[in-house]
């Protein structure tokens, strides 16, 4: 018997026992046709599997949990079912994923996986799950003619986000046209919430529309909350600096005879303190610009479509618009360079004169489990946990 020739592993290598064969017995060459044909044959299977896989939107689903924790107020609690397939009817429109976004679905399914195992674990239970209360529903704006629900949370770029919405529902036809004046006044810019809806329109919309929240590093996120609402104050809301910022000056200033207006110090010691709930009351819904996503959007109760991250808003933007079906109508408005970048700097500024007691007290209000916690530990970039930052 001759010796036998092993399979080709590429083309490349065909070519070369094509060549040899030729020389020994013509009879081989259509054995090799045939191998070369069976390796393109594979390729071609595996590459429509590939794509098959990564166009399947039921991996962005996650099982939701019971109602454990109360949130900021006390309302009547509304009950979200266990989300379900998406009918026919209701699937968003628009064009399908292009192959050049392969990597973004994978990120993103990354981060919902995260977030449901953290929402399942027994240790942060008291922490993580959160009523779906009248202050969650006040946060949430609704899109019903292309079926989706946005939860703001302040300091990420909500505002952009907020006029997306704006022009999807019709209110204006472009980004470009609307007044900033018209953007946050909720009786003109044409943006219902969710908590003006019936209860069984409410888990309609929960139930079977496109939903999505930004999150942030929340070191850096609390430093634009006080710059924005207690030294800049740019929409003049007077509220902050007279009547929150002297409460929590009366509360937390360790030296009394210091007459300045709220410091960064101030603002930490009230945070991180355990019982600032009884403030918090007292201050009302101002209090959106620096709490947590947990009691902002109650994400272990609400199955969430897509988590975006500020820091990588350039990327997730687009692909919200695109897995919204919405890409073709709408873009997010431009992104200034840089303006999404982590500054480490201006974090290690600012808490550089915090006492190691006070930011351990604020980290714990944010992670309130072992530091060690293989989902936060040393890491609190908001690309570590999506529940809390």
């Amino acid at each position: 018997m001759g010796q036998r020739v092993a399979p080709p592993t590429s083309c490349q290598e065909a070519t070369k026992i094509f060549i040899w064969l030729m020389s020994d017995n013509m009879h081989h060459q259509w054995l090799l046709l045939a191998a070369c044909f069976w390796v393109i044959f594979m390729f071609m299977v595996a590459s429509k599997f590939i794509t098959l896989t990564f166009k399947d939107p039921d991996g962005y689903g996650a099982k939701q949990e019971p109602l454990i924790l109360t949130a900021v107020t006390k309302v009547e609690e509304v009950h979200v079912p266990e989300e379900k397939p998406w009918p026919e009817e209701f699937q968003p429109t628009g064009k399908a994923f292009s192959e050049n976004l392969i990597r973004q679905p994978l990120v993103h399914m990354e981060r919902l996986e995260l977030l449901k195992n953290v929402c399942r674990d027994t240790a942060l239970r008291n922490l993580s799950h959160t009523a779906v209360s009248k202050f969650v529903l006040d946060r949430i704006f609704v899109c019903d003619k292309h079926k989706i629900l946005f939860c703001q949370t302040p300091k990420v770029g909500n505002t952009q986000w907020k006029k997306v919405l704006i022009v999807l529902n019709g209110v204006f036809s472009s980004i470009e046209e609307i007044p900033e004046s018209i953007v946050h006044d909720h009786e003109k810019n044409g943006l219902p919430r969710l908590s003006s809806f019936t209860d069984a329109e409410i888990k309609k919309r929960l139930n079977l529309y496109f939903k999505f929240f930004i999150v942030r590093d929340p070191f850096e996120r609390l430093i634009s909350a006080f710059k924005d609402k207690f030294v800049h104050n740019p929409r003049f809301e007077p509220w902050y600096r007279h009547e929150i910022a002297p409460g929590i000056i009366r509360k937390y200033r360790k030296n009394r005879t210091e007459t300045r207006g709220l410091q960064f110090e101030d603002f930490v010691r009230y945070l991180g303190d355990p019982n600032h709930r009884w403030l918090d009351v007292q201050f009302g819904d101002h209090i959106i610009h620096w709490v947590t996503y947990v009691e902002l959007c109650a994400p272990c109760e609400i199955t969430y479509s897509v988590i975006g991250h500020h820091e990588t808003l350039e990327d997730d933007a687009p692909y919200i618009l695109k897995a919204a079906g919405i890409d073709h109508l709408v873009s997010y408005p431009t992104i200034p360079p840089g303006i999404t970048v982590y500054n480490k700097t201006k974090v290690e500024r600012y808490f550089s004169g915090i006492s190691k007691r006070d930011i351990r007290r604020l980290y714990a209000r944010f992670e309130e489990v072992d530091p060690k916690s293989t989902c936060l530990g040393a890491n609190f970039k908001g690309s570590g946990c999506p529940l809390f930052f």
